[in-house]
Protein backbone atom coordinates (compact mmCIF):
# COMPACT_ATOMS: atom_id res chain seq x y z
CA UNK A 1 0.00 0.00 0.00
CA UNK A 2 2.81 2.25 0.73
CA UNK A 3 5.80 0.71 -1.16
CA UNK A 4 6.65 3.93 -2.31
CA UNK A 5 6.72 6.16 0.65
CA UNK A 6 9.54 6.78 3.20
CA UNK A 7 9.02 7.14 6.81
CA UNK A 8 11.77 8.84 9.05
CA UNK A 9 11.03 6.98 12.54
CA UNK A 10 12.25 8.72 15.68
CA UNK A 11 10.08 7.54 18.14
CA UNK A 12 10.63 6.05 21.56
CA UNK A 13 8.54 3.32 22.80
CA UNK A 14 5.86 5.93 23.04
CA UNK A 15 5.81 5.58 19.24
CA UNK A 16 7.56 2.66 17.63
CA UNK A 17 4.06 1.16 16.81
CA UNK A 18 2.92 3.85 14.17
CA UNK A 19 6.18 3.75 12.42
CA UNK A 20 5.91 -0.15 12.46
CA UNK A 21 2.17 0.12 11.02
CA UNK A 22 3.31 2.09 8.06
CA UNK A 23 6.49 -0.53 7.30
CA UNK A 24 4.00 -3.14 7.58
CA UNK A 25 1.90 -1.56 4.73
CA UNK A 26 5.25 -1.24 2.77
CA UNK A 27 6.68 2.09 3.51
CA UNK A 28 10.58 1.95 3.90
CA UNK A 29 11.21 2.68 7.40
CA UNK A 30 14.33 4.21 8.59
CA UNK A 31 14.40 4.05 12.46
CA UNK A 32 16.63 6.74 13.58
CA UNK A 33 18.66 5.89 16.65
CA UNK A 34 21.50 7.90 18.90
CA UNK A 35 24.74 6.29 18.21
CA UNK A 36 25.19 3.58 20.35
CA UNK A 37 21.68 2.18 20.70
CA UNK A 38 18.35 3.28 21.60
CA UNK A 39 17.51 3.38 24.99
CA UNK A 40 14.53 1.21 24.47
CA UNK A 41 17.02 -1.73 23.31
CA UNK A 42 17.47 -2.19 26.83
CA UNK A 43 13.72 -2.98 27.94
CA UNK A 44 13.26 -6.70 28.39
CA UNK A 45 12.26 -9.38 27.48
CA UNK A 46 15.46 -10.39 26.06
CA UNK A 47 15.85 -13.30 23.51
CA UNK A 48 17.08 -16.34 25.82
CA UNK A 49 16.88 -14.51 29.10
CA UNK A 50 20.38 -12.32 28.08
CA UNK A 51 20.05 -8.20 28.86
CA UNK A 52 21.99 -7.18 25.59
CA UNK A 53 20.68 -4.30 23.01
CA UNK A 54 20.62 -6.54 20.19
CA UNK A 55 18.27 -8.92 22.21
CA UNK A 56 15.61 -7.20 22.98
CA UNK A 57 12.22 -8.77 22.08
CA UNK A 58 10.30 -5.46 22.89
CA UNK A 59 12.51 -4.12 20.61
CA UNK A 60 12.15 -7.19 18.11
CA UNK A 61 8.67 -6.93 17.99
CA UNK A 62 7.43 -3.11 17.21
CA UNK A 63 10.48 -2.57 14.94
CA UNK A 64 10.67 -5.24 12.68
CA UNK A 65 10.28 -4.39 8.60
CA UNK A 66 12.25 -1.08 9.86
CA UNK A 67 15.64 -0.46 8.27
CA UNK A 68 18.15 1.51 11.14
CA UNK A 69 20.43 4.42 10.89
CA UNK A 70 22.62 6.51 14.04
CA UNK A 71 22.15 9.93 14.07
CA UNK A 72 22.65 12.56 17.12
CA UNK A 73 19.95 15.41 15.74
CA UNK A 74 21.10 17.33 18.57
CA UNK A 75 24.52 18.20 16.87
CA UNK A 76 25.02 21.02 13.70
CA UNK A 77 26.05 17.99 11.43
CA UNK A 78 23.32 16.03 12.42
CA UNK A 79 20.75 18.16 12.19
CA UNK A 80 21.74 19.09 8.69
CA UNK A 81 21.88 14.78 7.48
CA UNK A 82 18.52 15.09 9.62
CA UNK A 83 17.43 18.19 6.52
CA UNK A 84 18.62 15.99 3.84
CA UNK A 85 16.88 13.10 4.25
CA UNK A 86 13.89 14.47 4.88
CA UNK A 87 13.86 16.20 1.82
CA UNK A 88 13.02 12.55 -0.06
CA UNK A 89 11.13 11.30 3.09
CA UNK A 90 7.12 11.74 3.02
CA UNK A 91 6.44 11.24 6.40
CA UNK A 92 8.30 11.92 10.21
CA UNK A 93 7.37 9.92 12.90
CA UNK A 94 8.25 11.70 16.54
CA UNK A 95 7.41 11.14 20.37
CA UNK A 96 9.79 13.63 21.70
CA UNK A 97 8.26 16.13 24.49
CA UNK A 98 6.36 19.15 22.58
CA UNK A 99 8.47 21.55 21.59
CA UNK A 100 11.71 19.61 21.03
CA UNK A 101 11.66 19.85 17.49
CA UNK A 102 11.27 23.65 17.36
CA UNK A 103 13.97 23.65 19.27
CA UNK A 104 16.29 21.69 16.82
CA UNK A 105 15.04 23.23 13.93
CA UNK A 106 13.50 20.72 13.06
CA UNK A 107 9.64 20.65 13.53
CA UNK A 108 6.85 21.28 10.96
CA UNK A 109 7.93 24.83 10.33
CA UNK A 110 11.26 24.09 9.19
CA UNK A 111 10.73 20.62 7.38
CA UNK A 112 8.23 21.99 5.82
CA UNK A 113 9.60 24.56 3.98
CA UNK A 114 12.12 21.97 2.22
CA UNK A 115 9.76 19.61 1.76
CA UNK A 116 5.49 20.48 1.30
CA UNK A 117 4.61 17.59 1.02
CA UNK A 118 6.11 16.25 4.45
CA UNK A 119 3.60 15.03 7.45
CA UNK A 120 4.81 15.09 10.95
CA UNK A 121 3.19 13.04 12.92
CA UNK A 122 3.85 14.05 16.68
CA UNK A 123 3.22 11.85 19.59
CA UNK A 124 3.38 12.53 22.98
CA UNK A 125 1.55 12.30 26.73
CA UNK A 126 -0.85 15.55 26.18
CA UNK A 127 -0.42 16.49 23.13
CA UNK A 128 0.69 19.86 21.80
CA UNK A 129 -1.24 21.98 22.82
CA UNK A 130 -3.68 22.56 26.36
CA UNK A 131 -2.71 23.06 30.03
CA UNK A 132 -1.21 19.37 30.45
CA UNK A 133 1.32 19.58 27.48
CA UNK A 134 4.70 20.38 28.93
CA UNK A 135 3.66 17.68 32.04
CA UNK A 136 5.34 14.26 32.29
CA UNK A 137 3.51 11.33 31.60
CA UNK A 138 4.05 7.29 31.89
CA UNK A 139 1.52 4.65 31.08
CA UNK A 140 0.24 4.55 34.34
CA UNK A 141 -0.52 8.25 34.51
CA UNK A 142 -2.23 7.78 30.85
CA UNK A 143 -4.12 4.68 31.49
CA UNK A 144 -5.47 6.36 35.26
CA UNK A 145 -6.14 10.14 34.12
CA UNK A 146 -8.23 8.66 30.53
CA UNK A 147 -10.35 6.40 33.34
CA UNK A 148 -9.89 2.94 32.33
CA UNK A 149 -7.72 2.15 35.58
CA UNK A 150 -11.46 3.62 37.48
CA UNK A 151 -13.22 0.48 36.54
CA UNK A 152 -10.56 -2.15 36.47
CA UNK A 153 -9.80 -3.79 39.87
CA UNK A 154 -11.94 -5.19 43.00
CA UNK A 155 -14.35 -2.18 44.10
CA UNK A 156 -12.87 -2.36 47.83
CA UNK A 157 -9.30 -2.18 46.52
CA UNK A 158 -7.22 0.10 44.18
CA UNK A 159 -7.32 0.39 41.41
CA UNK A 160 -5.55 -1.37 38.79
CA UNK A 161 -4.25 -1.25 35.20
CA UNK A 162 -2.90 -3.62 32.48
CA UNK A 163 0.36 -5.34 33.34
CA UNK A 164 1.75 -4.67 29.70
CA UNK A 165 2.04 -1.25 28.75
CA UNK A 166 -1.12 -0.43 26.63
CA UNK A 167 -1.24 3.32 26.77
CA UNK A 168 1.60 4.33 23.73
CA UNK A 169 -0.09 1.15 21.74
CA UNK A 170 -3.30 3.01 21.55
CA UNK A 171 -1.43 6.58 21.07
CA UNK A 172 0.60 4.89 17.84
CA UNK A 173 -2.42 3.04 16.25
CA UNK A 174 -4.07 6.74 16.21
CA UNK A 175 -1.46 7.98 15.17
CA UNK A 176 -0.95 5.87 12.11
CA UNK A 177 -4.59 6.66 10.74
CA UNK A 178 -3.75 10.21 11.51
CA UNK A 179 -1.16 9.98 9.37
CA UNK A 180 -3.08 8.31 6.43
CA UNK A 181 -5.85 10.95 6.91
CA UNK A 182 -3.22 13.43 6.37
CA UNK A 183 -1.86 11.25 3.39
CA UNK A 184 -4.97 10.91 1.40
CA UNK A 185 -5.23 14.34 1.92
CA UNK A 186 -1.80 15.18 0.68
CA UNK A 187 -2.39 12.90 -2.02
CA UNK A 188 -5.09 15.17 -3.28
CA UNK A 189 -3.73 18.57 -2.35
CA UNK A 190 -0.26 17.93 -2.88
CA UNK A 191 0.32 19.09 0.78
CA UNK A 192 1.37 17.66 4.34
CA UNK A 193 0.42 18.20 7.37
CA UNK A 194 1.27 18.56 11.07
CA UNK A 195 -0.66 15.05 12.86
CA UNK A 196 -0.58 15.70 16.94
CA UNK A 197 -1.85 12.67 19.16
CA UNK A 198 -2.05 12.78 22.97
CA UNK A 199 -1.71 9.21 24.08
CA UNK A 200 -4.01 10.31 27.37
CA UNK A 201 -6.80 11.05 24.36
CA UNK A 202 -6.32 8.02 22.80
CA UNK A 203 -7.16 6.24 26.24
CA UNK A 204 -10.75 7.66 26.34
CA UNK A 205 -12.25 5.33 23.90
CA UNK A 206 -10.70 2.08 25.17
CA UNK A 207 -13.60 2.34 28.37
CA UNK A 208 -16.09 1.05 25.72
CA UNK A 209 -19.60 2.02 26.75
CA UNK A 210 -18.50 3.68 30.20
CA UNK A 211 -18.58 6.98 28.31
CA UNK A 212 -21.87 6.47 26.93
CA UNK A 213 -23.20 5.32 30.23
CA UNK A 214 -22.68 9.01 31.30
CA UNK A 215 -23.42 10.80 27.98
CA UNK A 216 -27.07 9.25 28.09
CA UNK A 217 -27.78 8.06 31.41
CA UNK A 218 -25.39 10.20 33.33
CA UNK A 219 -24.05 7.82 35.54
CA UNK A 220 -20.75 6.70 36.47
CA UNK A 221 -19.61 3.55 36.38
CA UNK A 222 -17.71 2.08 39.07
CA UNK A 223 -15.10 -0.29 39.86
CA UNK A 224 -16.76 -3.82 40.74
CA UNK A 225 -14.19 -6.64 39.97
CA UNK A 226 -15.39 -9.38 37.49
CA UNK A 227 -19.14 -7.88 38.38
CA UNK A 228 -20.95 -4.83 36.40
CA UNK A 229 -23.00 -2.28 38.47
CA UNK A 230 -26.52 -2.41 36.15
CA UNK A 231 -27.92 0.29 34.72
CA UNK A 232 -30.20 2.51 37.07
CA UNK A 233 -30.55 -0.24 39.84
CA UNK A 234 -28.29 -1.28 42.83
CA UNK A 235 -27.70 -4.63 41.61
CA UNK A 236 -24.66 -5.99 39.81
CA UNK A 237 -24.49 -9.15 37.41
CA UNK A 238 -21.00 -11.17 37.09
CA UNK A 239 -19.09 -10.63 33.05
CA UNK A 240 -15.88 -12.91 34.48
CA UNK A 241 -16.55 -16.33 35.26
CA UNK A 242 -13.58 -19.32 36.48
CA UNK A 243 -14.28 -22.23 34.13
CA UNK A 244 -11.94 -25.56 34.47
CA UNK A 245 -8.49 -24.22 33.13
CA UNK A 246 -8.81 -20.06 33.42
CA UNK A 247 -11.96 -17.61 32.80
CA UNK A 248 -14.62 -17.40 30.50
CA UNK A 249 -16.85 -14.16 30.10
CA UNK A 250 -20.72 -13.82 29.85
CA UNK A 251 -23.07 -11.35 31.03
CA UNK A 252 -26.92 -12.13 31.81
CA UNK A 253 -28.93 -9.89 29.37
CA UNK A 254 -32.36 -8.97 28.96
CA UNK A 255 -34.15 -7.57 26.10
CA UNK A 256 -32.84 -8.32 22.41
CA UNK A 257 -30.21 -10.75 24.11
CA UNK A 258 -32.81 -12.63 26.18
CA UNK A 259 -33.32 -15.45 23.19
CA UNK A 260 -29.51 -15.91 23.22
CA UNK A 261 -29.70 -16.35 26.84
CA UNK A 262 -32.40 -19.41 26.20
CA UNK A 263 -29.81 -20.98 24.07
CA UNK A 264 -27.48 -20.92 26.92
CA UNK A 265 -30.00 -21.81 29.51
CA UNK A 266 -31.13 -24.93 26.98
CA UNK A 267 -27.16 -25.84 27.16
CA UNK A 268 -26.94 -26.13 30.58
CA UNK A 269 -30.07 -27.83 31.26
CA UNK A 270 -29.29 -30.97 28.56
CA UNK A 271 -26.31 -31.20 30.58
CA UNK A 272 -28.17 -31.45 33.73
CA UNK A 273 -27.05 -28.66 35.76
CA UNK A 274 -30.26 -26.66 35.75
CA UNK A 275 -31.55 -26.20 39.04
CA UNK A 276 -35.31 -25.72 39.78
CA UNK A 277 -35.00 -21.84 39.70
CA UNK A 278 -33.57 -21.81 36.12
CA UNK A 279 -36.27 -24.39 34.91
CA UNK A 280 -39.45 -21.56 36.31
CA UNK A 281 -37.58 -18.41 34.10
CA UNK A 282 -39.13 -17.55 31.05
CA UNK A 283 -35.76 -16.30 29.43
CA UNK A 284 -37.12 -15.46 26.26
CA UNK A 285 -38.91 -12.23 27.74
CA UNK A 286 -36.33 -11.62 29.93
CA UNK A 287 -37.04 -8.41 31.88
CA UNK A 288 -33.54 -7.33 34.00
CA UNK A 289 -35.36 -4.38 35.50
CA UNK A 290 -37.22 -6.73 37.57
CA UNK A 291 -34.34 -8.94 38.70
CA UNK A 292 -33.24 -8.25 42.13
CA UNK A 293 -29.92 -8.65 43.14
CA UNK A 294 -31.07 -12.03 45.04
CA UNK A 295 -32.47 -13.81 41.80
CA UNK A 296 -28.82 -12.77 40.06
CA UNK A 297 -27.27 -14.59 43.15
CA UNK A 298 -29.55 -17.45 42.45
CA UNK A 299 -28.65 -17.58 38.60
CA UNK A 300 -24.70 -17.38 39.50
CA UNK A 301 -25.35 -20.82 41.42
CA UNK A 302 -25.82 -22.96 38.92
CA UNK A 303 -23.91 -21.25 36.24
CA UNK A 304 -20.88 -20.94 38.35
CA UNK A 305 -20.88 -24.85 38.47
CA UNK A 306 -21.91 -25.50 34.62
CA UNK A 307 -18.48 -23.15 33.39
CA UNK A 308 -16.30 -24.65 36.58
CA UNK A 309 -17.47 -28.55 34.46
CA UNK A 310 -15.78 -27.27 31.50
CA UNK A 311 -12.33 -26.21 29.93
CA UNK A 312 -12.24 -22.85 28.14
CA UNK A 313 -11.77 -24.80 24.34
CA UNK A 314 -15.02 -26.83 25.58
CA UNK A 315 -17.23 -23.45 26.11
CA UNK A 316 -15.79 -21.97 22.83
CA UNK A 317 -16.53 -24.96 20.60
CA UNK A 318 -20.48 -25.49 22.12
CA UNK A 319 -20.69 -21.91 22.03
CA UNK A 320 -19.63 -21.14 18.77
CA UNK A 321 -22.16 -24.51 17.58
CA UNK A 322 -25.07 -23.25 19.67
CA UNK A 323 -24.47 -19.81 18.91
CA UNK A 324 -24.17 -18.45 22.30
CA UNK A 325 -22.02 -15.01 23.64
CA UNK A 326 -19.33 -17.31 25.91
CA UNK A 327 -16.67 -16.29 25.33
CA UNK A 328 -12.83 -17.48 26.63
CA UNK A 329 -10.52 -15.36 28.28
CA UNK A 330 -7.10 -16.11 26.10
CA UNK A 331 -3.68 -16.06 27.80
CA UNK A 332 -0.74 -15.41 25.60
CA UNK A 333 0.02 -19.38 25.16
CA UNK A 334 -3.83 -19.65 23.86
CA UNK A 335 -3.27 -16.83 21.53
CA UNK A 336 -0.32 -18.82 20.08
CA UNK A 337 -2.64 -21.62 19.65
CA UNK A 338 -5.73 -20.36 18.79
CA UNK A 339 -6.84 -22.16 15.63
CA UNK A 340 -8.43 -19.12 14.19
CA UNK A 341 -5.23 -17.04 13.88
CA UNK A 342 -3.35 -20.29 12.43
CA UNK A 343 -6.04 -20.53 9.67
CA UNK A 344 -5.52 -16.86 8.59
CA UNK A 345 -1.56 -17.86 8.57
CA UNK A 346 -1.18 -14.63 11.49
CA UNK A 347 2.19 -15.99 12.14
CA UNK A 348 5.30 -15.68 10.88
CA UNK A 349 8.71 -17.12 10.57
CA UNK A 350 10.93 -14.38 10.75
CA UNK A 351 15.11 -14.96 10.70
CA UNK A 352 17.27 -13.69 12.34
CA UNK A 353 21.04 -14.85 11.04
CA UNK A 354 22.64 -12.72 13.93
CA UNK A 355 21.38 -15.33 16.45
CA UNK A 356 21.62 -18.14 14.45
CA UNK A 357 17.73 -18.66 14.71
CA UNK A 358 14.12 -18.35 14.05
CA UNK A 359 11.34 -16.23 15.44
CA UNK A 360 7.80 -16.52 15.93
CA UNK A 361 6.49 -12.89 15.21
CA UNK A 362 2.49 -11.97 14.76
CA UNK A 363 2.19 -11.16 11.21
CA UNK A 364 0.42 -8.02 10.15
CA UNK A 365 -2.91 -6.21 11.30
CA UNK A 366 -4.86 -6.45 8.07
CA UNK A 367 -4.95 -8.43 4.95
CA UNK A 368 -5.56 -7.19 1.34
CA UNK A 369 -5.86 -8.96 -1.71
CA UNK A 370 -4.07 -6.37 -3.74
CA UNK A 371 -1.55 -5.03 -1.25
CA UNK A 372 -0.43 -7.56 0.88
CA UNK A 373 1.42 -6.66 4.00
CA UNK A 374 3.92 -9.01 5.67
CA UNK A 375 6.42 -9.03 8.54
CA UNK A 376 9.57 -8.29 5.48
CA UNK A 377 12.74 -8.03 7.76
CA UNK A 378 13.45 -8.03 11.39
CA UNK A 379 14.19 -5.33 13.66
CA UNK A 380 17.67 -3.53 12.49
CA UNK A 381 20.57 -4.12 14.51
CA UNK A 382 22.47 -0.95 15.83
CA UNK A 383 23.96 1.79 12.82
CA UNK A 384 22.99 -1.23 10.22
CA UNK A 385 21.75 0.31 7.38
CA UNK A 386 24.36 3.45 7.81
CA UNK A 387 26.47 2.90 4.81
CA UNK A 388 23.29 1.84 3.20
CA UNK A 389 21.64 5.40 3.12
CA UNK A 390 24.31 7.72 4.06
CA UNK A 391 26.65 6.59 1.17
CA UNK A 392 23.93 4.82 -1.41
CA UNK A 393 20.97 7.58 -0.75
CA UNK A 394 22.68 10.89 0.58
CA UNK A 395 25.97 10.03 -1.49
CA UNK A 396 28.34 11.00 1.19
CA UNK A 397 31.60 9.35 1.02
CA UNK A 398 33.02 6.26 3.45
CA UNK A 399 35.72 9.17 4.27
CA UNK A 400 33.15 11.57 5.54
CA UNK A 401 31.16 8.54 7.14
CA UNK A 402 34.05 7.75 9.02
CA UNK A 403 34.63 11.69 10.38
CA UNK A 404 30.73 12.05 11.49
CA UNK A 405 31.52 8.46 13.29
CA UNK A 406 34.79 9.72 15.34
CA UNK A 407 33.00 12.89 15.91
CA UNK A 408 29.64 11.03 17.30
CA UNK A 409 27.50 12.71 15.07
CA UNK A 410 26.66 8.47 13.84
Amino acid sequence: MLSSFRVLDLTDENGFLCGKMLADMGADAIKVERPGGDPSRRLGPFYHDTPHPEKSLFWFAFNANKRGITLDIETRDGQALFKKLAVAADFVVESFPPGYMDDLGLGYAALSAINRRIILTSISHFGASGPYRYYNGSDLVDVALGGLMYVCGDADRAPLRIAFPQAALHGSAEAAVGTLVAHYHRETTGQGQHVDVSIHESQVTTGLDLQLHWSLNRRIVRRAGPFRHRPDTSTVTRYSWPCKDGYVTWALYGGAGASLVKKLMDWVESEGMSDDFLKAQKWAALDMSKYTQEMLDRVAQPMTRFFMSHTKAELMAQAIKRGVPVYPVFTAKDILQDRQLATRDFWIEVEHPELGDTITYPGSFVKASQTPCSVRRRAPLIGEHNLEVYEGDLGLSRQELVILKQAGVV
